[in-house]
């Protein structure tokens, strides 16, 4: 047996160990973007005049010592501009546009908050790779909470006015009074939206998760949204038949432990020339088309520290969460759609919608 010689490429090192350091500050980055965004130092920002930190922490109501090394960081991240002459720091308004949350569904600081709160079981994803299986969604205490903002924005400036018209026909329908489910509702928004827009109609959110529907539950109530329904149930076991007219899944079907049984029973539940309107990530189910996608490194973190583990950790096939276009039409029309048509929206980057006809 030979041993092959091999060339090594002194400029290729050299050009990797410049990616990696490149990689760890913009990991660190991550980190203070996201405290930025919790701590509402975004906003406090975008409202001031060039100002110093005790400004600053004033004006955001935090400990100075910690907001000016926060300010380091962001300025040496030339996230914001610093004035050595005054001391002053300036948060750019073309920065603010994808910091606060004002900027709604195109807040770039939000998703940070995902990313750094999913780190917390990096110890135990790592057993995993030593034994399999998977980490229970009972060991991610905040990740109801994070979705629900995230999404919530998107919700509230697409939800109407965006992804319902992609269905033909749909908005007519519930405005003169429909049934409607959404499987995975989490902490409800996305029905509450909707019980107030449709009042003629009756709506519907499954979700297994006690404490997501008990938030849903508390805003429907607080919304006066009385057409407004939540019940705690395995979504592989809705046990509904030919009851719905609409039912919605978003972002909600990968992470299942059995999407198969899941997208039956969605099958099941909806009347004959019923819709399904399912948004999921944009991704191929091909990895080498997904080399140049926007954001696929974070894609396959979020899977890996997530939405893959979790469905592991009950036994389930671990799409994870790039299963991608292919894998999702085929699954829908092994489920019994005979139609599936596939549409993107401008303002949404992240989502494929999935439109599958009974």
């Amino acid at each position: 047996m030979t041993t092959e010689q091999v060339s090594f490429d002194q400029e290729k090192a050299r050009a990797f160990v410049r990616t990696m350091a490149t990689i760890m500050n913009s990991g660190s980055l991550m980190l203070m973007t996201s405290i930025g965004h919790q701590t509402g130092l975004f906003e406090a920002m975008a409202g001031l005049a060039p100002s110093t930190s005790a400004e600053i922490a004033a004006a955001a109501q935090l400990n100075e010592r910690y907001v000016r090394e926060w300010l380091a960081a962001m300025v040496t991240g030339r996230i914001v501009e610093y004035d050595p002459a005054s001391k002053t720091y300036r948060l750019p308004p073309e920065h603010a546009a994808s910091l606060t949350r004002a900027a709604g569904p195109a807040n770039l600081a939000g998703p940070m908050v995902l990313m750094t709160d999913v780190a917390r079981v990096e110890q135990q994803v790592i057993r995993c790779f030593r034994e399999g299986g998977g980490v229970p969604y009972s060991e991610y205490e905040r990740f109801d909470a994070i979705m629900a903002e995230n999404s919530g924005r998107r919700f509230d400036a697409l939800l109407i006015s965006e992804m319902l018209p992609l269905v033909e026909g749909l908005v007519q329908k519930l405005e003169e009074g429909i049934d409607v489910a959404d499987i995975g509702c989490g902490s409800g928004r996305a029905i509450n939206i909707m019980a107030q827009a449709f009042t003629n109609s009756r709506f519907f959110g499954y979700d297994f998760g006690v404490e997501a529907i008990g938030t849903a539950e508390a805003e429907a109530t607080s919304l006066g949204a009385a057409n407004a329904t939540f019940i705690v149930r395995d979504v592989a076991d809705l046990g509904e038949r030919d009851r719905f007219d609409l039912i919605t899944a978003f972002d909600a079907i990968h992470d299942q432990a059995r999407p198969d049984l899941v997208l039956k029973a969605i099958y099941d539940a909806l009347r004959p020339g019923g819709a399904f309107l399912c948004a999921d990530f944009y991704a191929s189910s091909n990895l080498e088309e997904n080399l140049d996608l926007p954001g696929a490194p974070m894609t396959y973190t979020i899977s890996t520290m997530h939405c893959m583990t979790v469905s592991l950790a009950l036994g389930g096939m671990g799409l994870g969460t790039a299963w991608g276009e292919q894998k999702a039409v085929e699954m829908m029309k092994a489920a019994g759609f005979t139609s599936v048509e596939l549409k993107r929206l401008p303002s949404d980057r992240v989502n494929n919608y999935y439109i599958a006809q009974k």
